[in-house]
């Protein structure tokens, strides 16, 4: 069921009324209505792969009871590395298994050996990378004891299942949202309105932003070798505003609607196109997989601890995949790679916490250095968004090749220029929008105000975005982080 779907609309308030006028006396029955709604939105898509789901939830529940009564430093060994080694498992196969098929194939060919082997035609689960690392965090959580396993396997459930960010995160961990389960909830109508003012950006953001740059993005990234080297630049950028339109957009109808039963869910974006270099970007681009990776990956390895070596070798592990958990593609290692590289400088001259505060704070303007220092990184994003979104590392090459040719210098041609330009136009008003929304969680985060002249203005605000979508709105395009 995708968030920006007439059944999603019907979906959401019906979940709520029975929410919060039905099963609001008993915190059980509540979460089990969350379950069952999440199971409902999740086999929406395919009912078939609800049982991994549940499998998980089982397997992870079972290890979790087991290691809050083992004290044997081996045995709890064996219980994490049966978590891991099932979730991991399942997730390598339905996403990494032709993937390594085909490279050990061809790997075998190079050498002049030919060996027969089929793939198969296998359905990559929506969500999978998101479910298993959330469920994953749970058992390293216990098995660490930073967390108490649970014997309340409804709420168990629900934690895996939540079905706001069920598919594409925030990834959270188990030590923020499981308690949030066993609390019970009243209804905030300060929360829900401000979780649906975060849900009305999100859907503007995909509608409005990502679904008009998908149309322009795909027509150019598909047939590149029709294109010159400006308009293929176009095309970088629009997927660039895509991505981020789309999975930013995706985490703030998320966390709106979690917000909506009384839950809060980590932020997972943090205005990153106003970072003024890659760390701080990744500081501030989905943060609750940045985050994971540091902390159950970066840090186990030795982390920033060890000599200049280590660190490097840490940052190109945790890079490299983070690429690969984003799909089974070449494409996506060398964006990770890129991406640790333009790191590496700051790591080495200690440099990579110099921006930890918001660009311009408290002015309308950034200064000069700030304003280079920001163009800089974009541009650096932008060429690395070239990896992630061309179809191979040949397909990459070739647009990287023909934008810096001389075609570069001519002027961008369009089927639709006219549509072409209205998107370029809502996205440049988007990109001020946000900025003047950066100290804020999200841009429409407004404060509240017994301001007859501050409300009306706000509502003004709304209607606009309201009509913005409905008359500005593009073709409807799945999510694209549903493909990882």
């Amino acid at each position: 069921m995708l968030f920006n779907s007439i059944d999603f609309a019907l979906f959401l308030p019906i979940v709520f009324v029975l929410y919060w006028f039905v099963t609001n006396r008993n915190l059980k029955l509540q979460n089990f209505l969350l379950v069952v709604a999440s199971y409902l939105f999740y086999g929406w898509w395919d009912w078939r792969f609800l049982s991994l789901i549940l499998f998980s939830t089982i397997v992870d529940y079972s290890i979790g009871r087991k290691l809050g009564v083992e004290n044997n430093h081996n045995k709890r060994k064996i219980l994490l590395w049966a978590s891991i080694l099932v979730n991991l498992g399942f997730l390598g196969f339905f996403k990494y298994y032709n993937f390594f098929l085909d490279n050990f194939i061809a790997a075998f060919s190079f050498f002049g050996a030919e060996i027969k082997a089929n793939s198969l035609n296998i359905i990559l689960p929506v969500g999978i990378s998101f479910y298993t690392f959330q469920t994953l965090s749970y058992t390293i959580d216990v098995y660490k004891r930073k967390l108490e396993p649970t014997k309340d396997l409804i709420a168990f459930t629900a934690f895996v299942s939540f079905f706001p960010q069920l598919v594409a995160g925030p990834i959270e961990r188990a030590t923020h949202l499981l308690p949030q389960f066993y609390k019970k909830r009243t209804f905030d109508y300060s929360k829900a309105a401000d979780g649906m003012r975060q849900i009305l950006w999100g859907l503007f953001k995909k509608i409005v932003i990502a679904d008009n740059c998908a149309e322009f993005a795909n027509q150019i990234f598909n047939n590149s070798a029709d294109f010159n080297g400006s308009t293929l630049v176009l095309g970088a950028l629009f997927f660039t505003f895509q991505i981020y339109g789309d999975f930013s957009g995706y985490s703030d109808i998320a966390i709106g609607t979690s917000r909506l039963f009384g839950f809060d869910l980590m932020r997972n974006f943090n205005f990153p196109y106003f970072s003024r270099d890659i760390a701080e970007f990744w500081r501030r681009w989905h943060i609750s997989l940045s985050t994971w990776f540091r902390d159950y990956l970066y840090i186990p390895l030795g982390g920033s601890r060890g000599g200049t070596w280590m660190k490097i070798r840490n940052t190109f592990i945790i890079f490299i995949v983070s690429g690969f958990w984003h799909g089974a593609n070449w494409t996506f290692i060398a964006w990770g790679t890129l991406n640790a590289i333009y790191f590496l400088p700051l790591l080495i001259t200690k440099n990579n916490r110099n921006h930890l505060d918001t660009v311009a704070l408290g002015k309308y303007l950034p200064s000069a250095k700030e304003a280079f220092s920001m163009l800089f990184t974009f541009g650096l994003t932008v060429f690395a968004w070239i990896f992630f979104r061309a179809n191979s590392i040949k397909h990459a090459f070739s647009y990287i090749s023909e934008i810096f040719s001389t075609s570069l210098f001519e002027l961008p041609k369009f089927d639709d220029m006219r549509s072409a330009s209205i998107t370029t136009m809502l996205v440049l008003i988007f990109v001020l929008a946000e900025w003047f929304g950066r100290e804020r969680q999200f841009a429409l985060a407004f404060k509240e105000s017994n301001s007859m002249k501050e409300s009306i203005l706000r509502k003004i605000v709304y209607l606009i975005i309201i009509y913005s979508i409905f008359v500005f709105g593009g073709t409807q395009q799945d999510f694209i982080y549903f493909q990882f």
